[in-house]
């Protein structure tokens, strides 16, 4: 049997671990929202999780295209993004699916069938690419975050000034920068006090 109808047959447990993985990542009283993951009305962070994992796992199974991984992607990473995760925190499930297939392929890796051994290694070579994928959804995420933030305090600003009277409209001066009439007549005269 090839590497990947291993990793077909042991998907439901590839999966289940992989989440469980994701889930340990948050604090103890999140922990046990999430993983009640089937309900999305009222764990929808946990369920946009699960469906993620399952369909990036599908799409990387399957050798799908980069695009069609990176849009099966992109849910996940933007829930991660936006919670208070350093990026290698925020990321490091992606990597962790390596050591989730590890160990529930532990049997068949002991075998040192040489087929396995370098299925294997095709698949965690597509796994760090996914990795790579997910660091450029994740900082499209947090520019996204930044830039909303800088507009909101520019805004901000802009309208305490206004309501402190600090600022106001200037009327339009034309573009020349000295005066028609000082330009005409050569210039600032310093000579007269």
């Amino acid at each position: 049997m090839g590497f990947r109808k291993h990793l077909e047959k042991y998907r439901p447990g590839i999966i289940d671990n992989w989440f469980k993985s994701i889930v340990a990542t948050y604090p103890p009283e999140a922990k046990k929202l999430f993983s009640n993951q089937s309900d999305s009305f009222n764990n929808p962070v946990g369920s946009t999780t699960l469906k993620s994992l399952e369909n990036v796992f599908d799409a990387l199974l399957n050798e799908m295209a980069a695009a069609e991984i990176k849009k099966r992607l992109d849910p996940v990473i933007r829930i991660r993004a936006v919670q208070e995760f350093t990026p290698t925190q925020a990321l490091y499930f992606i990597l962790d699916l390596k050591r989730v297939v590890r160990d529930v392929l532990k049997k068949e890796l002991k075998a040192k069938d040489h087929e396995i051994q370098k299925g294997l290694q095709a698949f965690e070579s597509q796994i760090d690419i996914l990795l790579f994928t997910g660091f450029e959804i994740y900082m499209g995420c947090r520019e996204q975050i930044y830039s909303y933030k800088a507009n909101h305090v520019k805004d901000r600003t802009l309208r305490l000034l206004k309501k402190a009277n600090l600022l106001c409209e200037v009327p339009e001066v034309g573009t020349e920068i000295i005066p028609h009439n000082v330009y005409k007549n050569g210039g600032f005269d310093d000579t007269k006090t």
